[in-house]
């Protein structure tokens, strides 16, 4: 039996049916051999960052999800997911029927043009901690050596400062 290891999933939508698009996308995750989800956060209506001015808000959440898929299998698959319920890359931060980021795969470290981990903007997102912090507080950053509540409340004071 190949190893697993706990892997957690930044789950987004700001068009179409939000609740619905997010539902399927975590549904074909579980369908995928290799993938038990083991917990999912509460949904939270978050504004859209980094886009076009006047972009929907969007509904995050965060996944826990123990795998025996590599990095790259993982990724491969939330990639297939996205295109499969209708997302179509043109520009950076656009509005999008579903964005999976893979936020952390157990303590891998990685950096190639295709694939990154720890996601490298998770830390800066509260759309990304505040859902991650409900699952995973104690989750730990692996190149910041901070658990996932500490990033949270670092960033939740900058944001009052």
């Amino acid at each position: 039996m190949k190893s697993t290891v706990t892997t957690y999933i930044g789950v987004g939508s700001n068009l179409g049916n939000k609740e619905a698009n997010i539902r399927r996308a975590l549904a074909m995750l579980i369908e995928t051999p290799g993938i038990e989800i083991r917990r999912i956060s509460a949904f939270l209506t978050n504004p859209a960052q980094g886009g076009p001015e006047g972009a929907p808000d969007f509904l995050n959440c965060a996944a826990e999800v123990v795998t025996s898929l590599s990095p790259k299998e993982l990724m491969k698959r939330l990639l297939e997911i996205e295109q499969q319920i209708g997302r179509i890359r043109r520009e950076k931060w656009e509005p999008r029927v579903i964005d999976l980021d893979l936020l952390l795969h157990g303590n891998t470290i990685l950096s190639t043009d295709a694939l990154s981990i720890p996601h490298p903007l998770m830390h800066e997102r509260l759309f990304v901690l505040k859902p991650l912090a409900e699952i995973a507080p104690n989750a730990l950053h692996p190149t910041l050596g901070v658990n996932v509540k500490t990033l949270l409340q670092k960033l939740e004071t900058a944001h009052r400062d």
